[in-house]
């Protein structure tokens, strides 16, 4: 079976599709992975089959475009407030800009079922224009079908396409306590791939240990972040660990923070007692996955929503970067409540199907 996986041009869409894109080439499979950019080479530095459906596409440029096209929608989408208007704006014109190169590798893989995740419906729509059956991976904490809703029309209208058909599979990775009940095939949440950590990172630290991780997409947002968290840190026992700090930092940190580059998420979140992040929606799943509580800044595009979802569901707090204070840290790391319903979700994460069972149901659709 030949399985065509679509996804956005930037690394946090592709990364959370490579579990089942493995599985399926571990099955047999022949698997080819489209996406652009970054996203493209993340996926060859894995060491899956990738095609470079835009060669040299700028991300930061479309988001521009849009900006300027819809000054009102950008300033809505950079306070977080957006909603779907503002990823279905800035996804509709990345997806209008890549459908064509889409149904070039479409028809000269012909695959037997396409895999996209919600902001790639370039893939939902080469899948409907080949004939064959689609399956979408949801990747969000935003519900899937309100994302190709709000993102699919540019596409659609260039293509003179009236609508899409429905989905044949959907794949859920996140459970009802998370997510509310969505239809779909449940599917266990893995790491994307194996990742070594220095020794110091590996050994048990004398102090709960606090992760600080920002976003690794370029632009407004949470730039004060790790410069609030600093200047109260000498006043919280707790190691923390800045990954990748971000610039103006004082040159001299406190004794109780340490600073490392790009790390694994998933490999380091097993070591830690909580994270603080920006509200990316990869790293929300990462840090339910280990089971650690949260502290989310709220940011632009979708990060404010999933900040206010993770103080929501119980499993953390939601605390704008500039407001960040030294009881903020100390309750994150002591609140009982905080880790109970950050273990219950591991659990409950741990008990779906693992993405070798789901290539077995994707399979089923050849």
């Amino acid at each position: 079976m030949r399985v065509l996986v679509v996804s956005a041009p930037l690394p946090g869409h592709v990364l959370p599709l490579v579990p089942l894109t493995r599985a399926l080439a571990t099955a047999g499979h022949d698997v080819l992975v489209a996406t652009a950019a970054d996203a493209a080479s993340t996926v060859s530095d894995i060491g899956l089959p990738v095609e470079d459906v835009a060669p040299g596409f700028d991300f930061a440029a479309v988001a521009r475009g849009v900006a300027l096209r819809h000054p009102l929608v950008a300033r809505a989408e950079l306070a977080g407030n957006g909603g779907r208007k503002g990823v279905g704006a800035l996804f509709g014109a990345v997806n209008a800009r890549l459908v064509d190169a889409v149904r070039d590798v479409t028809e000269q893989f012909r695959p037997d079922v396409v895999v996209a995740e919600p902001l790639a419906v370039a893939g939902l729509i080469a899948a409907a224009g080949h004939g064959v059956p689609a399956v979408r991976h949801e990747t969000n904490l935003f519900d899937g079908a309100e994302l190709v809703a709000a993102t699919a029309r540019p596409a659609l209208r260039k293509l003179a396409i009236d609508r899409l058909p429905e989905p044949a599979g959907v794949i859920q990775v996140l459970p009802p306590s998370v997510v509310g009940d969505r239809p779909g095939w449940p599917m266990r949440y893995e790491a994307p791939a194996p990742a070594a950590l220095p020794s110091w990172l590996t050994e048990t630290p004398a102090q709960p240990r606090i992760l600080v991780s920002r976003s690794t997409v370029a632009g407004p947002g949470n730039e004060h972040m790790m410069r609030s968290l600093v200047a109260v840190a000498g006043e919280v026992d707790a190691e923390i660990v800045l990954v990748r700090p971000e610039p103006g930092l004082p040159p001299e940190l406190p004794v109780n923070v340490r600073t490392i580059g790009w790390v694994s998420l998933d490999a380091v979140l097993p070591t830690c007692t909580a994270i603080v992040h920006h509200g990316g929606a990869g790293t929300v799943q990462a840090a339910l996955a280990a089971g650690v509580p949260q502290l989310v800044v709220p940011g632009p595009g979708d990060r404010r929503y999933n900040a206010e979802l993770v103080a929501r569901i119980g499993a953390g707090l939601c605390v704008p970067g500039r407001t960040l204070a030294a009881e903020h840290l100390t309750r994150l790391i002591t609140d009982d409540g905080l880790r109970r319903v950050s273990v219950t979700i591991q659990d409950q994460l741990a008990a779906r199907p693992s993405p070798t069972q789901v290539a077995e149901r994707v399979a089923a659709l050849a």
